[in-house]
């Protein structure tokens, strides 16, 4: 027997906490991923929370679960299958059993499993007792008992003391995966720190979690486990949500451009984290503003860049729906306009929690008139702090707004970030016009309010600037003066520049993420793909196929190589979480003949389905029909057996 005081090594583990959306489980993956952070691993984090604010207790749509994929290699997803189930009772098994692999671990509170809960969760029998959990290892004992007598000593009540069990759980995981303790009890004293006995039960819930998994070991399926941490460039590092990732991206924007930055938002899942942590900013001479609804809070924003700010707002899809007119106006006024736009299934309210992209057509064409506007979209938590940088550098270059997409996944999910040197970033500071920019025909000083740059990009005045008055509105402008003009000549004119701007705007070649630059078979990705799309790449390749994986950062206009890149492929595949907005728009670019790999589920793509999409377009078996897949950075933990060896 190997000593039970030596951690098994893994390359990589991925856990899954669920309960009830009132046990904490978000809070409690929170902190394992701090935990995790602080233990130097590489990670990625899932969230999934339903989007009632306090659905009936113990059912199956209450169920709120945490994700977290950790390990001593690059990490791109949040995982696809967990090798541990946390699970706080039965609706949680329920709803989450089927996606952990077999042989994997998982842990129950047998406290909760009472009949009426089972019940609740449609369950005829207990599964903890019925053989149906057969095929994986099983560790169920009482939680509820175990954190009823740790914080006995304190005098709390039943439910006050019954909330400690996600720190009890906490604990468990934190012994099993080889983590200290420390910053844990440190965080808890600050956090309740009006309320010491609180914070004492709550230390003395994590302790006693953290003794059982000890205990456990002796005889049990649980074992200790230790990854070590990831190969990382010198530099500070800090985990971080794709909401603070943009938040701090805008301010670096806005700062690079020399600017004050107006934020006008109104709240919307998952929105308005954004609005939350930039409330937090306001030494960066950063406004928020949270409006009355949508369309004040864009129509404030656009108020802002005409009095010389970098006017920013946010939402999600039926957000968007509702600031769109604005939008227009922002186009036919040509001021700096930065939008985020969060997705989430659709369409009207949809699914709030979830995470989807199907507001692609609503960023490129989704407005009336020829409205041309620059869409870009991040690819994960930490690409959107460039990505918001990009935003504002076109939006103040271009005098256009912008759309900057993430959506749902990409806004809650977490992964550690090395903080950039902000001298490493070239400044793209604002010159206001201050003087008359032309001459009549008599030789006199006079403005012409649109007349344009190289760039296309009409002259940005400053309400107030002595003798610059002008007009400015959603009528048609006259293509020099901004006097209202219906002539047709001049709205053929202003329609094509407003277009050639926007077509015009530079961006960098479209580069290959992985594998060459022509082939069988390239996988066209945007936004939060990004992961499952380059790890299915990644090991189909390891089995030899001949497949590329190439990413779009600017969705409009798109990068001037990538039609010719495309036709490099005999086959292009589009993997979208939607029904195939993105496949449509190369085509009609490109002339590609795209095809959709779509998927609008509310959760994110598998590796595997990828994976299993690529063999199919090539012709060739499935992992699963030859034996297995290839494992690039997701290794299942160790069975019992092989521990003990």
């Amino acid at each position: 027997m190997a000593n039970s005081t030596t951690p098994t090594a893994a390359e990589a583990v991925t856990v899954r906490f669920a309960g009830d959306s009132g046990d904490g489980m978000q809070l409690t993956g929170g902190q394992f991923t701090l935990s995790t952070a602080l233990a130097g691993n590489d990670l990625a984090t899932f969230p999934d929370f339903p989007a009632e604010i306090r659905a009936p207790q113990g059912t199956l749509f209450g169920v709120s679960a945490f994700q977290i994929n950790f390990g001593s290699t690059a990490i791109e997803t949040a995982g696809d299958a967990p090798d541990v189930l946390v699970a706080m009772n039965p609706a949680a098994l329920k709803v989450n059993v089927a996606a952990l692999k077999p042989g994997g671990l998982i842990i129950a509170d047998s406290g909760e499993f009472s009949k009426r809960n089972l019940e609740k969760a449609k369950y005829d029998s207990n599964p903890l007792e019925d053989g149906s959990l057969a095929k994986w290892d099983l560790l169920a004992f009482d939680i509820s008992a175990q954190t009823l007598e740790a914080v006995k000593p304190f005098g709390l009540g039943n439910k006050e003391a019954l909330r400690c069990k996600n720190m009890w759980t906490l604990g468990l995981a934190l012994w099993m995966f080889d983590r200290p303790r420390e910053p844990l009890h440190d965080w808890l004293r600050a956090k309740f720190k009006n309320k010491p006995e609180i914070a004492d039960a709550n230390i003395a819930a994590l302790d006693a979690g953290h003794a059982y998994g000890e205990t456990a070991e002796l005889s049990g399926p649980i074992k200790q486990v230790h990854v070590d941490p990831v190969a990382s460039e010198p530099g500070l590092y800090r985990t971080i949500t794709g909401a603070e990732s943009v938040s701090l991206g805008l301010v670096a924007g806005a700062q690079l451009a020399d600017l004050p930055m107006f934020f006008g938002g109104y709240p919307i899942t998952p929105a308005s984290a954004i609005l939350h942590h930039l409330a937090r900013l306001r030494e960066f001479n950063v406004t928020t503003f949270q409006a009355e609804d949508e369309i004040a809070a864009v129509c404030a924003a656009i108020g802002a860049s005409y009095a010389g700010q970098l006017g920013v707002t946010s939402s999600s899809g039926p957000g968007i729906a509702l600031k769109t007119e604005a939008i227009g106006l922002g186009i036919m006024t040509e001021l700096p306009l930065v939008i985020v736009n969060s997705q989430r299934g659709g369409p009207s309210t949809g699914l709030p929690t979830k995470t989807e992209q199907s507001d692609l057509y609503q960023a490129v064409y989704g407005r009336n008139g020829d409205a041309p506007m620059p869409v870009v979209a991040a690819r994960s938590p930490a690409d959107a702090f460039e990505c918001a940088i990009e935003a504002c550098r076109i939006a103040v270059q271009y005098m256009t707004p912008v759309m900057l997409l993430t959506d749902g996944y990409i806004a809650n999910a977490a992964e550690p970030w090395k903080v950039p040197d902000p001298a490493a970033y070239a400044p793209f500071p604002v010159k206001f016009t201050t003087e008359k920019n032309a001459h009549d025909v008599e030789g006199n000083d006079i403005l012409l309010a649109y007349k344009r740059d190289e760039k296309g990009a009409r002259p940005w005045i400053k309400p107030g600037t002595p003798g610059l008055m002008h007009r400015i509105g959603g009528i048609e402008k006259d293509a020099l003066t901004g006097n209202i003009s219906y002539d047709p000549a001049n709205h053929q004119h202003m329609t094509d520049a407003r277009k050639d701007k926007v077509e015009g705007v530079e961006v960098p070649d479209q580069d290959v993420c992985l594998g060459n630059e022509s082939g069988k078979l390239v996988l066209v990705g945007w936004g939060s793909t990004y992961g499952p799309i380059h790890q299915a790449v990644r090991r189909a390749r390891k089995r030899g196929l001949d497949v590329s994986h190439v990413h779009v950062r600017h969705v409009w206009p798109m990068p001037k190589n990538l039609g010719a890149l495309l036709k490099g492929f005999d086959k292009v595949l589009v993997p979208e979480m939607n029904t195939g907005q993105f496949k449509t728009v190369l085509r009609d670019q490109f002339l590609v003949d795209a095809q959709p790999l779509t998927k609008t589920s509310g959760q994110p793509f598998a590796i595997a389905e990828i994976e299993d999409a690529i063999c199919d377009a090539l012709g060739e078996p499935r992992p699963s029909q030859i034996g297995g897949e290839v494992e690039v950075n997701d290794t299942q933990l160790p069975s019992p057996e092989t521990a003990a060896q």
